[in-house]
C-alpha cells in the first residue's frame, strides 16, 4: 500500500510509514487538544518536505489567522503560499442557501481548487462547526456522508477534524464520522499531559496503545517509544 508521510515526528512510525494514500482520516478530540495545529502541520510538512500542494479548508477561522498560527512555529508559510503549495480556503456559509445547496456548491469549489492546483493533501477543519448549523440529527448524518463521499472522489489524502466531548471513548461529535472514515486518530489533553491514540487505520498494522506528545517551538512531536496508560486519560 502506498503511503503519504505526515512528516509529524513520531507519528509515521505508529502507522507503518504514513497515511494510506487517498484515504480519509478523522482527527478527533476535545477542546484544546491541538487538532488544528496537527492538521496545519500535516499540510505544511507536505509542502516543505515532499513538495506536495495542500489545501486547508476552514469553517470558522479567518485564513489570515491560520497563516499567523503557522508562522508562530517559525514555518515559512508565505513562501509556500506564493508557490501555491499551501492554500487556505474558508467555506462560505450563507444563511439564504439550503444546506443541500451549500454542500453542492462548496464541494464544487473545493473540487475546482484541487484540480487547478493539483492538491495532494486536504484538511477540513472542522466538520463539527459545519454540522452545528443544522438542527436535525438525521440531516446532519446525511449531509456529512455526502460531504465525505464528495471529498473521497478528489483522490486526496484527507484529514477532517471533529470536536468531541471530553470523554476518552467519544470518537466523533455526531456518532457517524468515525464510520465514514478510513482512519481515526484521537488526541487527548489531561493537563498537563497530551497524548495520541490511533483508533483505526484501514490496511495498516498500527499501534494499539496511547502515546504522549508535546507541542514544541517547531510543532507537534510524538514519542512512539513511550506509552500512556488508558486509565490515566480523563
Amino acid at each position: 500500500m502506498e503511503r503519504v508521510k505526515t512528516g509529524i515526528k513520531g507519528l509515521d512510525e505508529l502507522i507503518q510509514g504514513g497515511l494510506p494514500k487517498g484515504s480519509t482520516v478523522l482527527l478527533s478530540g476535545g477542546t484544546g487538544t491541538c487538532k488544528t495545529i496537527f492538521s496545519m502541520q500535516y499540510i505544511y510538512n507536505g509542502a516543505v518536505m515532499f513538495n506536495e500542494p495542500g489545501l486547508f479548508v476552514t469553517v470558522e477561522s479567518n485564513p489570515k489567522n491560520i497563516a499567523w498560527n503557522m508562522e508562530s512555529f517559525g514555518w515559512d508559510i508565505r513562501q509556500m503560499q506564493e508557490k501555491r503549495l499551501i492554500n487556505i480556503y474558508r467555506l462560505h456559509i450563507a444563511p439564504k442557501r439550503t444546506f443541500q445547496d451549500l454542500i453542492d456548491d462548496e464541494l464544487a469549489t473545493i473540487t475546482g481548487i484541487v484540480k487547478e492546483l493539483g492538491i495532494k493533501r486536504l484538511v477540513v477543519d472542522s466538520t463539527t462547526a459545519f454540522a452545528a448549523l443544522i438542527e436535525d440529527p438525521s440531516t446532519i448524518r446525511s449531509l456529512l456522508f455526502k460531504f465525505a463521499d464528495g471529498l473521497k472522489e478528489l483522490d486526496c489524502t484527507t484529514i477532517f477534524t471533529s470536536e468531541t466531548k471530553s470523554e476518552k471513548t467519544a470518537f466523533s461529535a455526531y456518532g457517524v464520522e468515525e464510520f465514514m472514515a478510513d482512519g481515526v486518530i484521537v488526541l487527548y489533553f489531561t493537563p498537563p499531559n497530551r497524548s495520541i491514540f490511533v483508533r483505526k487505520m484501514r490496511g495498516t498494522n498500527h499501534s494499539k496503545t496511547v502515546h504522549p506528545f508535546e507541542i514544541t517551538q517547531n510543532g507537534i512531536v510524538i514519542k512512539p517509544k513511550e506509552q500512556v496508560l488508558w486509565e490515566a486519560i480523563k
